[in-house]
């Protein structure tokens, strides 16, 4: 879907959760920003923390200056009175029952998919590193034990070499014999006594 990378880029990490804010939200669901807030508040029961909070000004001020290209984060003039909200995935499903619009249903059905996308690409990669790591591992071992080989045939070869420099010593021993100074036969058969 060519909406969910547009999406995508309006879920950012704070407090070490993927979270969407109240501006881009109510741009997507094709509302004010104001009556988000005011749906959510009429229905705070239904947005625990974990569902949605209000970010702190140096959070704010964090994301103004690292995302200078957000237009609606940059373009702001006077200053905010109110913090912005962010809703986590719940939050932002939570939202579906508070916003009944057919615009804000179709938009909500998009981010849950931009977040399924997001979660899946992230688990993707987790799971490509932890395979490129093993292999860098694997690699490693094999190298090692390439280097300790070689070192072991080295001295094999050398061990090898002084054993066969022995052998044909041995044999070159044994083909040099010694003559040996044969006395004289005695006759074999019946000797005379006499």
């Amino acid at each position: 879907m060519e909406l969910q990378q547009p999406i995508q880029s309006k879920i950012y990490e704070i407090r070490g959760q993927r979270v969407m804010l109240d501006f881009d939200l109510a741009e997507l669901y094709q509302v004010e920003t104001r009556a988000l807030k005011q749906a959510v508040r009429r229905n705070i029961e239904r947005f625990p923390e974990d569902f949605m909070f209000e970010i702190t000004e140096p959070e704010y001020n964090y994301l103004k200056n690292s995302l200078t290209s957000q237009i609606v984060i940059s373009n702001e003039r006077g200053g905010r009175r109110y913090m912005p909200f962010a809703f986590t995935e719940q939050g932002v499903a939570m939202l579906s029952s508070v916003l009944r619009s057919r615009t804000a249903i179709q938009a909500n059905i998009a981010i849950m998919r931009a977040f399924v996308a997001m979660r899946n690409y992230i688990t993707t990669t987790t799971t490509v590193t932890a395979e490129l790591s093993e292999i860098r591992a694997r690699l490693a071992l094999l190298e090692r034990a390439d280097e300790d080989n070689a070192e072991a045939v080295n001295d094999l070869s050398e061990d090898m070499r002084k054993e066969l420099d022995n052998i044909y010593e041995a044999i070159a021993a044994l083909s040099v014999r010694i003559p040996e100074v044969k006395k004289p036969r005695e006759p074999i058969g019946f000797k005379k006594n006499g």
